[in-house]
């Protein structure tokens, strides 16, 4: 049983998943890998993802150290940033190789 920041994970393949699963993490994390990026510039990235799903799941990789979030406040209008923690730059080999898993797979079918 391992448990990381509250949340008990039956296996260690549970304890990724928690953290990564889901439609829209791993899209996330894979734009994230160049660099930060604006809210703003996530959304056109993702056009079909819903703003509300969009802020509630940068919130959670925030939550679980694997995206930084940065607020500037110093003139208006507010901007803020995402980019990867040490954390999650230690997902980008994983990322990259679910990424060529999926276009193998788009070519074979």
């Amino acid at each position: 049983m391992y448990q990381i920041n509250g949340k008990e994970y039956p296996c260690c393949t549970s304890v990724t998943m928690g953290m990564i699963g889901g439609k829209w993490k791993t899209v996330i994390l894979y734009h994230l890998i160049e660099g930060k990026l604006r809210y703003n510039e996530l959304r056109k990235i993702m056009p079909t993802v819903t703003e509300r799903t969009l802020s509630l799941q940068l919130k959670k990789l925030e939550e679980d150290g694997i995206v930084h979030r940065k607020v500037y406040t110093t003139k208006a209008p507010l901007k803020v940033d995402y980019k990867l923690t040490p954390l999650g730059e230690s997902l980008v080999p994983l990322l990259k190789s679910i990424a060529e898993w999926g276009d193998k797979v788009g070519v074979l079918t």
